[in-house]
């Protein structure tokens, strides 16, 4: 199961990423962002990589391993022709289970999740950035 959290900033410009090479889609800079926070909270992580739908790395910490994935697009004022300088950014929280697990329901991700919980925290620290939800499946 996913947990996904929704939030605003104007402290990643999309225009200074690297481009993804499989869908223009921004979202590095964020990930980078996390996973050096992370790092910084006793989780391992790798690179980000592109894909379709924005930009993933995985995370590890103890015997719990996530895939992280992150993509924006901008935030439209009411009624504006053109986006302002806020994003809206998307990072999802998915945890990595074994075929196995799969198929039995076991270690499905929990809604008091530590990684979700820790990066929920995290992006509540930064001032210039507004949580405007999040959705965790059950």
């Amino acid at each position: 199961m996913a947990h996904v959290i929704h939030f605003t900033t104007d402290r990643f410009d999309p225009a200074t990423e690297p481009a993804n090479p499989i869908n223009p889609i921004p979202g590095q800079a964020v990930l980078a962002w996390l996973c050096s926070e992370l790092q910084a909270s006793d989780y391992d992580t790798t690179d980000t990589a592109a894909e379709d739908w924005g930009w993933y790395a995985y995370t590890q910490s103890g015997s719990m391993s996530y895939m992280l994935g992150a993509s924006g697009e901008p935030e439209f004022a009411s009624g504006a022709p053109k986006p302002d300088k806020y994003f809206h950014w998307v990072i999802a929280i998915t945890e990595r289970r074994s075929l196995r697990d799969r198929l039995f329901g076991r270690n499905k991700m929990l809604a008091d999740d530590e990684l979700s919980a820790t990066v929920v925290r995290l992006l509540r620290a930064q001032g210039d950035f507004r949580i405007t939800d999040i959705e965790r499946e059950k």
